[in-house]
Parts: structure tokens; sequence; C-alpha cells
């Protein structure tokens, strides 16, 4: 969808360039704020449910045991495994909910932007944080020359196809995967988002301008409330895969075998 003419009206259809949003101050955005606001929520929301813990956990408490048990039972334990999985637990934790948090601002009324739309972001906790950290357990525990072996030579390969295998490998683990485990997360929120506004926009265009045509404003916006619900599916589950692929990456580092 383009355009859409009615009454002599217009409507241009929201693109790249919504996302773009001017600064507030300064070189500062609203997605900046909304990264620094979402550090605040997640520190604030365990800080406060671990206050005053009781044998027989409130409401509150029992929100923040079940995330805790979520990152470190059903990410950090089942994909780095039993022996190694501790040491992690934070790191994993606060990566699901620090994606989650950022993805979930897409749907708060007066917020309504989520800031993995923003590629830069998800691109940086993932070059910046999953990357130096999965990389640095798997040359601690296998050495240097252990480690690339380990990455790029699979188990059990003929040895005529390893000059084909081994840049595959390579390339894959040490530039591919950290660039699919950001672009996921991006695209999923872009698209959504975009997707939202179109029929938002459109609802709102067709029932202000859309003459005869006001008839489909209902559709529109029938659509729009449906896709909400869908995406906020996506944001819980695309934080959940973000997590849980750099929890197996780190595990993957850590294996004896691959």
């Amino acid at each position: 969808m383009t355009k859409l003419l009615a009454s002599g009206g217009e409507f241009v259809a929201p693109g790249v360039k919504d996302f773009f949003l001017p600064p507030i101050f300064g070189g500062v955005t609203k997605p900046m704020v909304l990264l620094v606001l979402s550090i605040v929520i997640i520190a604030a929301f365990f800080l406060a449910a671990s206050r005053n813990l009781k044998l027989i956990p409130g409401k509150f408490q029992f929100a923040a045991e079940s995330v805790y048990d979520f990152g470190r039972n059903n990410i950090a334990r089942e994909q780095i495994g039993a022996k190694d999985f501790k040491p992690f637990i934070p790191l994993i934790l606060t990566i699901f909910t620090f994606i989650l948090v950022n993805n979930l601002f897409g749907l708060i009324p007066l917020i309504q932007f989520p800031t993995m739309s923003h590629i830069g972001f998800p691109l940086a906790v993932s070059l910046l944080v999953v990357y130096p950290v999965y990389h640095f357990v798997g040359f601690k525990r296998h050495g240097f020359v252990g480690y690339l072996k380990h990455q790029t030579v699979p188990p059990g390969a003929p040895w005529f196809v390893l000059p084909l295998l081994i840049p595959i490998e390579f390339f894959q683990k040490f530039i591919l995967n950290p660039l699919t485990l950001a672009i996921r997360v991006f695209a999923a929120m872009f698209a959504g988002h975009l997707l939202l506004l179109v029929f938002t926009l459109a609802g709102e265009f067709l029932l202000l301008n859309g003459g005869l045509t006001v008839i489909v404003a209902p559709v529109s916006f029938a659509f729009a409330i449906a896709l909400t619900f869908l995406e906020a599916l996506i944001m819980c589950l695309q934080a959940y895969i973000f997590a849980l692929l750099s929890a197996s990456y780190i595990g993957m580092a850590l294996a004896e075998e691959h």
C-alpha cells in the first residue's frame, strides 16, 4: 500500500523515515531514552521484588521468581548444560529481560516504539556482549588453536571436504552468527511496527477523509487490533529466541564436541 486517494485527500503510508525520530534535545533521541529507561525498569523490578523476600512469595516476588526461573532453567541450563550454566545466568537473564522490555515499548501507549527496530541496538548487544563472551569462554577452555579447530572442523568430516567446510564454518561461527542474531529481532520489530502503523493510520485516514469508503475503516482498525496481539506474542518470542541463541552459542563454545 503506497497511497490511498479519497475525497481529494492523499494517504502516504509510513515507511523507513518514520523510524528516524528527531532528537529530543542535543543529539539524544527517543530510542536512546527508551534504552536507558528499560535498564531502570528492569533494575527497579528485580530490586523491589528481592527487597523483602518471603518463603511464601507474594504476587510481585512470584513474578520475579518466575522470570528468573525461566531464564535459569528453560534457557541457560538447557542450552549451556548443567555443568557450566550457573556463571552465565545473570547474563542470559539480563539479555532476555532487556530485549523483552525494549520490544514491548512498541505496545505501550504514548511510547509506542520498539527500541530494537533500530538495527544499531540489537547489533550492539550481539557484537559487544554476546559475541565476545562466547568466543572468550571458548578460547579459555580449549585454547586458541583448539577452539578454532573446535569451531571450524566438524567431527567425523572426511579430510578431503575440509578445505570447503573450514571456510564455511569459520564464516558462520565468527561472522554470520552474531549478525543474524541481531538482524532476526530487528527485522521482526521493524516489520511488525510498520504493519501496525499502516493499518492504524490507514483506518484513521479512511474514517476522516474516506468519503464512501469510510465503511472500510473498521476493517483496517480490526486488522490493527489483531496485529497488536500478534505483535505482543512475537515480541516475547523474539526476546526468548535472542536469549536462547545467545545461550546456545555459549554452550557450543564450551562443549567438548559439536
